[in-house]
């Protein structure tokens, strides 16, 4: 059951992509908005289903591995379509479609009078199919697959107003950025193929130990050349701020929930390889500390209000870069879930507020808005008190951990 229900999960979102992509005359919004949202909804709730039945079980048969086909079979190595689910997936997954679900409701509003509704809702299901296939993927190359069609679907969304000659700029930058760091995973992929023989995650962490010193510190290197790229850590963090020239709802699924937190993953996925490779971790744990530094530093001088949740965003990837590189796995995790949804909450509140003031972005020309935003007044506020870690907020249990 688990298996058929990851399946669901990973194809309800690819689905809702095609039909929406595909040429229908006159597009109907009622039409986009139920096939946009549906099939995001429906794979939370098959999430859940599976977080239950794994909690119903052992704690060591809370690993399920399910293949579809073989689908590369080279003398010794065999990589097959396949999917890996386990505590961490599920909990990716459990973000990528809870939080995901909740901005495509709140795009159904926002995004109302844009020209392109249909093609909006048919890139963000694509979006969510992608992190969906990167953090279920069984092997290195299926994540690789699923890290690749990330970066397309957010060079889409990101460069979703192509009218705009920033938004496309950004949009550029972005990929570019990315790909630089697409380089460094497959040239860890190859080197394990050399060393294991194998791409499967069994194979490779279970083998990790049969890597020399020498190789398991290039391969962890390389992995987080991929993971610096993906979650914008210094020096390739130039990206993320840029990328706010997207609509506010794909601000909040880029920066809070999913893209940004794939290198994050990819490093507690990829522990067992961090642990025979400790100067490799201690890059990864400095460079952590190091990026939330200077992007708590940049933040205090930006007047977008949208800029400055970027930068809040980068300083957050940090504190959990920092953790997976400590070996603090769990409160890397951990902060992750909070983030997710006091980040997406800002971002989206946000998006209120620069609505009421007709586009306005610049917080120096706000002020006194609770007299006429009370929703959005109380929205921030709880966010920011979940941010700056006040106890009882979120925030603070998942940086108490980290710290």
């Amino acid at each position: 059951m688990i298996e058929v229900l990851g399946w669901v999960v990973l194809l309800l979102p690819l689905v809702a992509a095609i039909v929406l992509a595909l040429p229908s005359g006159e597009p109907s919004r009622p039409f986009s908005r139920a096939l946009g949202v549906a099939p995001i909804a429906a794979a939370f709730a098959a999430t859940v289903a599976i977080f239950i039945s794994l909690l119903g079980r052992d704690e060591d048969d809370r690993l399920v591995t399910s293949t579809l086909w073989e689908w590369i079979a080279i003398g010794d190595l065999s990589v097959d379509l396949a999917l890996q689910i386990d505590a961490l997936s599920v909990l990716m997954s459990l973000v990528i479609t809870g939080v995901g679900a909740l901005i495509f409701i709140y795009s159904t509003e926002y995004m109302e009078h844009d020209r392109d509704y249909r093609r909006f809702f048919a890139e963000m299901n694509f979006f969510v199919f992608s992190m969906l296939l990167l953090v279920l993927a069984a092997n290195f190359v299926f994540l690789i697959v699923g890290w690749a069609l990330v970066g397309l679907a957010s060079y889409l969304l990101i460069g979703y107003y192509y009218d705009k000659p920033t938004a496309v700029a950004a949009a550029r930058k972005a990929f570019v950025i990315n790909v630089i760091g697409d380089v460094g995973l497959v040239l860890a992929a190859f080197i394990l193929v050399r060393e294991l023989g194998t791409l499967d995650f069994a194979g490779v962490f279970g083998g990790a130990d049969g890597l020399s010193r020498g190789d398991a510190e290039l391969v962890g290197l390389l992995l987080f050349v991929g993971a610096a790229a993906k979650s914008a850590q210094v020096p390739l963090h130039t990206w993320l701020a840029d990328a706010m020239e997207g609509p506010t709802p794909v601000s909040a699924l880029i920066h809070a929930a999913t893209m940004v937190t794939a290198g994050v993953y990819l490093i507690v996925r990829s522990h067992a390889i961090f642990e025979v490779a400790p100067s490799a971790a201690d890059v990864v744990a400095i460079t952590g500390a190091v990026t939330l530094l200077f992007a708590a530093t940049v933040a205090t001088v930006q007047v977008d209000i949208k800029r400055v949740l970027a930068w809040s965003t980068v300083r957050q990837i940090g504190y959990m870069i920092m953790a997976a590189g400590l070996g603090a796995n769990v409160a890397a995790m951990f902060h992750i879930l909070t983030h997710a949804y006091f980040n997406a909450l800002l971002i989206l509140a946000a998006g209120i507020v620069i609505h009421a003031h007709a586009g306005e972005q610049s917080i120096d020309r706000m002020g006194g808005l609770v007299r006429h935003l009370h929703l959005a007044w109380f929205a921030t506020l709880v966010g920011v008190l979940a941010i700056i870690g006040v106890p009882g907020f979120s925030g603070f249990f998942s940086k108490d951990e980290i710290l």
